[in-house]
């Protein structure tokens, strides 16, 4: 017989009756989050701030945040330099999620149940959990190891684990695609070319534009960050020069505007690409 879930307690809100179930899983989720609550209200306590003036911080906190946000260093040269490195930064992430996405829309029409192999689908998806569980910078760094820093090692190392990222995506949106379709398919005789053409691009199309360009933003925002840890150049090396060898908040202001404004364009592009396919489907 299966075995019934126990209720912890049953509640009503706005007339609708709640049940709540407990299950290893819940207790689990519920542990770790109280054991993360309690960890992060604990720390600060155990800090040392002794050697710490406040008075002193606070100010030059405000003064620093102040040269950076307020009085950004917006002439000509400098502004220049930061567009053409934002033109690299976006040139590297551009290539990654290409890269990456091609790849992975092979990988996740083999990862797919709907559509693959059981056992090929289980290898892929534990390969693929092992790759996302490692943080993007530790793959760049393993790469700069073996290819030396620079570009290609930041986007090796990227692109790894965007091909993780959009496989799981793309295979999940696959796996939502109707049986039906699929099974009518190959009654007719199709092949597994004709299957992917006919039934698995056109609906799930939308949902890959949308993830492809959602983690081309995600990319963007790591390849800032690549730049200075891997030296791959952009407008991440730049910021980081500005901010530990010279010392020059106000061009540290001005990048980060540059970069924040570059950010939005993306989300603005996002929003409208979104909502067009939206409409479609």
């Amino acid at each position: 017989m299966q075995a019934v879930p126990s209720i912890k307690n049953v509640k009503v809100k706005k007339g609708r009756i709640q049940i709540q179930q407990v299950s290893k899983a819940s207790i689990v989720m519920r542990t770790v989050w109280i054991s993360l609550l309690v960890f992060t209200c604990i720390c600060p306590f155990l800090l040392n701030y002794g050697a710490i003036e406040w008075s002193t911080a606070i100010s030059m906190t405000l003064g620093n945040l102040k040269m950076m946000f307020l009085q950004p260093a917006f002439n000509q040269i400098t502004f220049a330099t930061a567009m053409s490195q934002i033109l690299i930064t976006l040139a590297l992430t551009f290539l990654t999620t290409v890269l990456g996405a091609v790849i992975s829309f092979f990988l996740a029409i083999a990862s797919a149940k709907n559509l693959g192999n059981a056992k090929v689908s289980h290898i892929i998806i534990a390969v693929n959990s092992f790759i996302r569980a490692v943080p993007t910078v530790l793959w760049v760094l393993i790469f700069a190891i073996v290819a030396g820093l620079g570009a290609v090692a930041c986007v090796l190392g990227m692109m790894l684990h965007t091909i993780a990222y959009l496989t799981k995506a793309y295979s999940e949106s696959i796996e939502e695609i109707g049986d039906e379709s699929i099974e009518a398919l190959r009654s007719a005789g199709a092949n597994w070319w004709h299957i992917i053409r006919h039934a698995v691009i056109p609906q799930s199309s939308s949902f890959l534009v949308s993830w492809t360009f959602l983690r081309f933003e995600t990319n963007f925002d790591i390849a800032i960050a690549m730049g200075a840890a891997a030296a791959a150049g952009g407008i991440g090396f730049e910021l980081f020069m500005a901010s530990n060898f010279y010392f020059d908040l106000h061009e540290v202001g001005m990048i980060t505007y540059c970069a924040l404004i570059i950010a939005l364009i993306l989300e603005f592009f996002s929003v409208r690409i979104k909502r067009r396919l939206m409409t479609k489907s």
